[in-house]
């Protein structure tokens, strides 16, 4: 198993920490929220480390990027690989529900799996678990917060200005 690195990346929505070997990433981390992910003890700071991945979110957040071309290396369960796998076919700016979700994957009557499996997606933003919603319209849960999640949908949607 390959050492895991890390870094920090500042953002308009706090600092995003960013983890895996270097080339692959592996977590997203949110500054606040259930989505916060804290370095483990084991992982080494990498501040050279996920250019890639740091250049083309600078770009999502300047309004210049929708959709992302990184090396992933999301750990989860088949399921949950499958239901982020159906994340990445949502257009930016648009949503659906965890219903609609359920129905892409060919297991309609997993709504609450497809949730919790959007709930525990390690890659947000990139895998963008944000476009996913109640199915009466409203926004749901998400690992940095619901305002965070309006501030996503709305800088897809060019409601909101760049945000850098």
């Amino acid at each position: 198993m390959s050492e895991t690195l890390f870094t920090f990346l500042d953002s308009p929505i706090g600092p995003l920490l960013l983890a895996g070997d270097g080339e692959r990433l592996s977590r997203i981390g949110f500054p606040s929220g259930k989505g916060v992910v804290a370095p483990r003890p084991d992982w080494r700071r990498a501040d050279g480390a996920f250019a890639s991945a740091r250049a083309q979110l600078g770009d999502y957040f300047a309004g210049r990027r929708h959709a992302f071309d990184l090396a992933l290396d999301p750990v989860g369960t088949p399921f949950q690989l499958e239901v982020w796998r159906a994340l990445l076919d949502i257009p930016a700016g648009e949503t659906i529900s965890y219903g609609e979700l359920a129905r892409r994957i060919g297991r309609p009557a997993a709504s609450r799996a497809v949730g919790a499996a959007n709930g525990a997606n390690p890659l947000p933003i990139v895998v963008p678990c944000h476009r996913v919603i109640g199915a009466n319209g409203t926004l749901t849960g998400f690992g940095g917060g619901l305002d965070t999640k309006r501030r996503l949908l709305d800088l897809e949607r060019g409601i909101l200005p760049a945000m850098l």
